[in-house]
């Protein structure tokens, strides 16, 4: 009696994480710009909806989101999988101050700016979304003849936690876009 007890209770908690539906964080990365010049590879983009309505509950409540970023150049190969030539990763929190009202979007070292304090939560959505001059390599490593593409993975998370069941939760989202194909060529001179 108590085993099946156990098993209605397993497969009635299994049906409701199984019926409810996925939340409504939506992360997408828009304006992808891959910048192929004579001196570096420089990649600029913009994430909507970095931080969902559904994390502004727990943010408020002290809870920080976890924004990483992950920018990836991969040299394009016809009749062999693509190799990855390099990739840069960037890493972001913000926090809500209960006490003072105001956010702080913390950069990753791999970022050059220093930590933002604003009380606008605009504000601070808009630098934790922003993706400007993302050097990845120099343009005299790479051969000119090779074709080259960008990839931009990004995932954010309440309290750093990424698994499915957050995802679930509306806790956690993913995004991925990928660039077009280019070609180096040399600029005239």
């Amino acid at each position: 009696m108590r085993v099946t007890t156990l098993v209605v209770f397993l497969l009635a908690g299994t049906l409701t994480l199984a019926s409810r539906l996925p939340a409504q964080a939506e992360l997408r990365v828009s304006e992808l710009a891959v910048h192929l010049n004579t001196h570096e590879v420089t990649v600029h983009a913009v994430l909507l909806d970095a931080v969902p309505a559904e994390f502004l509950e727990g943010l408020h409540s002290g809870l920080p989101t976890h924004l990483r970023i992950v920018i990836e150049l991969f040299r394009y190969n016809r009749f062999r999988p693509d190799s990855r030539v390099n990739r840069a990763i960037l890493e972001r929190t913000l926090t809500y101050n209960v006490v003072t009202k105001e956010y702080k979007v913390s950069l990753g070292p791999s970022d050059a700016r220093s930590p933002v304090t604003t009380r606008e939560f605009r504000d601070a959505e808009r630098i934790l979304s922003d993706i400007q001059g993302v050097k990845l390599t120099p343009a005299t490593s790479l051969d000119l003849a090779e074709t080259y593409y960008v990839r931009v993975n990004a995932e954010t998370a309440l309290n750093g936690d990424d698994s499915w069941m957050a995802r679930m939760a509306g806790l956690a989202a993913r995004a991925s876009r990928q660039s077009d194909y280019r070609t180096l060529t040399t600029s005239p001179r």
